[in-house]
């Protein structure tokens, strides 16, 4: 069955993501396109509500502003504005937008002057709430037919609605998690104004995905690029239950790997999904290959290169392949369109494998492309893949290579892997690795001076980071309890030979990255 999207009109802000996840949290299909998509593409989706996102532009400054096709206002459908979003509405509709003397930033109070259908429950008249502020222009004068809803210090016209048209817009970002009713708030748009009643779940994207992918591919072959992570697995899974023996994975155990990682991927897929599978043993050829380089960069352009030889080199040992499946995620999508683009034709490729040469021909399979990280996990649950596996932290494509700065070699991959699973094993047993989004151990190029046993010994520095994040564009460094990294640095030591000293990494992103290189 065929679901209209609720549509959103990115006019370029930075949390436009969210306003997606927040609808399909509330169980509604959302969309995001570029605000400039031309009028005759937005009725081609036929959708039952719009949002207009923010974005960092002013409307009020023609040689910078972004605008979407006015004829959407007169689609009668329920429309709603966020931020830049309310101020094209009102700008639209010849109400006034100013550039505001004092500015917005942050948590704000907005104060509720009217009740209406759409408020969130605690929202009641003459009630005070938090919400989220990221505005310089403001709305100075309303189009015929709004009146104002809420209130700020900053915003006299923070939340206004014209009821007769179905048209709301808030000066704030309901879509953030600083403003804690902010997604009842959508939920209230979507239901009351919109009469929308929530028919999208990921168990009904699966049957969907399935019947699209047979569609799609028909009688042919399909070779997929399998790293073991919960992207690419869950598409394996997917593809598997949609076509079987018509797929082959291709697994290239780099030498780069978590412990025992390899073996565990041919476990699952091999032995228990019963899914065709390719496991390349190339550990050797990647060593070969990153002999004596020490540059982070020079060694992903390496890995990546020899990557795409060696998948290619199988698929042709496979021969008459069709299709080629890869785990790329919506945000993926969204971020390769401009909000003066067209998502039809300027969608870039993701390749999980690298990126594949042209000479290989091979037609896209892309599943997963319209689904979110924390959808794609819910999907693997669909699929019966293991919580414990469908948890697991993210993991870099080039592995431990940027792990280990500096030269890489197999004694250091192999200290790194041990003192890795350690720690990891470390944060199961205190119950703490479902509270950090990202954990790994760091071999430090530097080897130091310790005392074991009656002897002196010279051994590598581990570093250890644990981070939390939403999305992995900013992160905190956990808090860990001083006695869990004691515990943790006398077990790698202990238990690691090659360690003697372990350092934790409390930086935050920015200024530093998550990974080490």
């Amino acid at each position: 069955m065929k679901i209209n999207p609720v549509l959103i009109l990115d006019f370029g802000s930075q949390v436009t993501q969210l306003i997606a996840r927040r609808i399909r949290e509330c169980g509604f299909y959302s969309l995001i396109v570029p605000a400039t998509l031309d009028f005759e593409k937005i009725k081609e989706h036929n959708p039952p509500a719009i949002i207009l996102s923010g974005g960092p532009a002013s409307v009020i400054d023609e040689t910078q502003a972004i605008h979407a096709d006015k004829r959407i206002l007169e689609m009668g459908i329920p429309i709603f504005g966020i931020c830049y979003g309310q101020q094209w509405m009102v700008h639209s509709l010849g109400g006034v937008v100013e550039a505001g003397q004092s500015r917005e930033f942050g948590k704000s109070f907005i104060d509720i002057n009217t009740q209406e259908a759409l408020l969130p429950q605690a929202w009641e008249k003459g009630t005070k709430h938090q919400v989220w502020m990221s505005h310089g222009d403001h709305v100075a004068k309303l189009p015929k037919g709004f009146e104002v809803i809420a209130a700020s210090s900053g915003a006299p016209f923070a939340f206004i609605g014209n009821r007769d048209k179905n048209f709301y817009a808030v000066q704030f970002h309901p879509e953030v998690v600083h403003t804690p009713d902010g997604a009842e708030l959508i939920k209230g748009f979507l239901t009351q104004c919109a009469g929308l009643i929530p028919n999208w779940s990921v168990h009904g994207f699966k049957e969907q995905a399935i019947g699209q992918i047979r569609k799609q591919v028909g009688t042919g072959k399909v070779i997929c690029g399998l790293s073991g992570g919960v992207d690419s697995s869950v598409v394996a899974r997917l593809l598997h239950e949609a076509i079987g023996d018509q797929l082959t994975c291709i697994f290239v155990d780099t030498g780069l790997l978590r412990l025992g990682e390899g073996e565990q991927v041919e476990r699952l897929f091999k032995e228990h999904f019963k899914i065709r599978l390719v496991h390349v043993r190339a550990e050797q050829e990647f060593l070969s290959a990153l002999s004596g380089v020490s540059d982070p960069e020079q060694k992903r352009k390496i890995i990546g290169g020899l990557f795409i030889d060696i998948f290619e080199r199988e698929a042709n040992k496979i021969g008459d392949v069709d299709y080629l499946a890869q785990g790329t995620l919506y945000p993926d999508v969204i971020e390769s369109v401009a909000v003066h683009g067209d998502a039809a034709v300027t969608i870039k490729s993701h390749h999980n494998v690298g990126g594949l040469p042209e000479r290989m021909k091979l037609k896209l399979v892309e599943p997963v492309r319209m689904l979110f990280k924390d959808e794609v996990r819910a999907l693997g649950r669909e699929l019966g893949l293991d919580e414990a596996f469908i948890k697991r932290h993210p993991f870099p494509g080039p592995g431990l290579a940027i792990r280990i700065p500096g030269e890489i070699t197999k004694e250091k991959c192999d200290i790194l892997r041990k003192a890795d699973a350690v720690y990891l094993d470390a944060l199961h047993k205190a119950g703490l690795y479902d509270a950090i989004w990202q954990a790994f151990a760091v071999l430090l190029p530097v080897q130091t001076v310790g005392v074991m046993g009656d002897g002196r010994s010279y051994e590598y520095v581990c570093g250890l980071r644990a981070v939390t994040s939403v999305d992995g564009m900013t992160a905190e460094a956990y808090p860990f309890d001083a006695h869990f990294l004691t515990d943790v640095a006398t077990r790698i030591i202990n238990e690691v030979h090659g360690v003697n000293r372990v350092v934790y990494d409390i930086t935050s992103k920015p200024p530093a990255t998550i990974e080490w290189e």
